[in-house]
């Protein structure tokens, strides 16, 4: 039987939370800034870019990101940035994921609505030819800009539309930004058939998360650690199926945990949560989801058996059709069963 990690390398996974600009390789961020070099503080040489991404708190980390986001100025830079965050991921053994994008930060520094979702659009259809992985959208309310960021999103989710759109979310800073204003976008939203995948209970308490649900009707919650503090929460989690969306290193990185050791999810796991194990910004994190899946492995004790069966958990947790979810679950099994032959 293979070690772990190697075990962990060749596992066909599936990708949940993880973030479009976020992904950018060191490499694509350093070819991006030397595009507009002198108009932006990132630097332009990939080594100096680990210093760079020392975030202080949650709160640097979002004046590092929309930093990056900056460097996003024209419909061929989506395109590059998109087709290379594939690249990545099928690196990794990953077979679908669900790229968290958000066209209000792009098309508000000035790339129209329409040929931001082409360039996605065309990229995803190179990427499934060029890499074998099959990407899908969740477009994202950036949670700082307010209410009218989320009626632009909600605009260009349903006037664009485009063929890989399949859900609805929220995401940056949540002190401050209480979900329920958000509620009239997302019931629009989940009329239109889009499913419900918010951040919450990140770096704020379990009424976050409580309102996610109530108000927004998530499906699936992105982050939702801090469920480990409310039984009745936990309870309500597993009993109605609904998925975290768990990024262990990311809640270190942004000092939302202190610590790995210190992380919640084996509580999230022991009270019978469903989870999901995914990399969030996984560049800006000095991770990868290799990597992720390596501290869950860890964190739960896991063998070759149980990390088949997190990545079994996170096909199931998809937005895929049941003959794809049955296809790459049949894939992980099959893997599985050769690693100890």
């Amino acid at each position: 039987m293979t070690d772990l990690p190697t075990f962990i390398t060749g596992l066909p996974k599936v990708e949940l939370h993880v973030h479009h600009v976020g992904s950018a390789s060191p490499r694509i961020v350093a070819e991006l800034a030397a595009r507009h070099e002198g108009r932006s503080p990132v630097p332009a040489d990939p080594e100096a870019l680990a210093d760079y991404f020392a975030f202080r708190d949650f709160a640097h980390f979002i004046e590092v990101y929309l930093s990056v986001v900056d460097l996003i100025r024209d419909a061929d830079d989506v395109w590059l940035l998109t087709h290379e965050v594939a690249r990545e991921l099928a690196r990794q053994r990953v077979r679908y994921a669900e790229l968290t994008v958000t066209p209000y930060s792009h098309v508000h520094r000035g790339i129209p609505a329409e040929a931001f979702c082409e360039a996605i659009e065309d990229a995803r259809k190179r990427a499934e030819a060029d890499f074998g992985i099959a990407l899908r959208w969740c477009f994202d309310i950036p949670g700082e800009a307010g209410l009218p960021a989320a009626e632009q999103t909600l605009r260009i989710a349903l006037d664009q539309r485009p063929d890989g759109l399949i859900s609805f979310g929220l995401g940056g800073p949540e002190i401050g930004v209480p979900r329920p204003q958000f509620k009239p976008y997302f019931d629009q939203a989940r009329a239109a058939g889009l499913r419900s995948v918010p951040h919450a209970g990140e770096t704020t308490g379990p009424e976050t998360i409580w309102d996610a649900l109530r108000e927004l009707g998530a499906e699936r919650i992105g982050h939702g650690i801090s469920a480990a503090l409310d039984p009745a929460l936990l309870a309500h989690l597993a009993e109605r199926r609904i998925p975290l969306e768990v990024c262990p290193t990311s809640n270190v990185r942004t000092r939302a945990v202190a610590s790995l050791d210190e992380h919640p999810l084996p509580q999230l796991v022991a009270a019978g949560v469903p989870v999901s194990i995914n990399s969030d910004d996984p560049p800006m994190f000095g991770t990868t989801l290799n990597d992720e899946y390596a501290v869950a492995a860890r964190l739960l004790k896991l063998d070759p058996d149980g990390v088949a069966a997190l990545a079994r958990d996170a096909v199931a947790a998809a937005f895929l059709e049941p003959a794809e979810q049955a296809r790459i679950t049949a894939e992980i099994d099959a893997y599985r069963a050769s690693a100890v032959s």
